[in-house]
């Protein structure tokens, strides 16, 4: 069973980096047609797609986020990571990692899920 655990920090000063990694177990994020995806939740907006990074590696980020986000992974650990840069308070939010073996649509169907993590964006 394809589990996901997000990590990171909680408390992000505005204008640093936001970063956080999903912890992938139970399945390789390099199996093919799979694709893991940052999603944010707060009040104001609901559920916001981030972006992907597919199994070959290849990146697309929502237009929302274009500018501003890095979707990275590291094989070797099965772990992706996202940074989310020039942060703002508008930027609080639950972060979820989550993955999806339906194939490549952006954002695609999720069906695995992290249990989200709080990020708050505060001096």
């Amino acid at each position: 069973q394809v589990q996901l655990q997000e990590s990171g920090p909680g408390l992000v000063k505005p204008s640093q980096t936001l970063s956080l990694t999903c912890t992938v177990s139970g399945g390789s994020i390099t199996t093919t047609y799979y694709s893991w995806s940052w999603i944010r939740q707060s009040p104001g907006k609901g559920l916001e797609w981030m972006g992907i990074i597919a199994y070959d590696g290849s990146n697309f980020y929502s237009p929302s986020f274009k500018n501003r986000t890095s979707i990275s992974r590291d094989t070797s650990k099965n772990q992706f990571s996202l940074q989310l840069s020039s942060v703002t308070p508008e930027d609080t939010a639950v972060y979820y990692c989550a993955g999806s073996y339906r194939g490549l649509y952006y954002p695609p169907p999720q069906d695995y899920w992290g249990q989200g993590t709080q990020v708050t964006v505060s001096s």
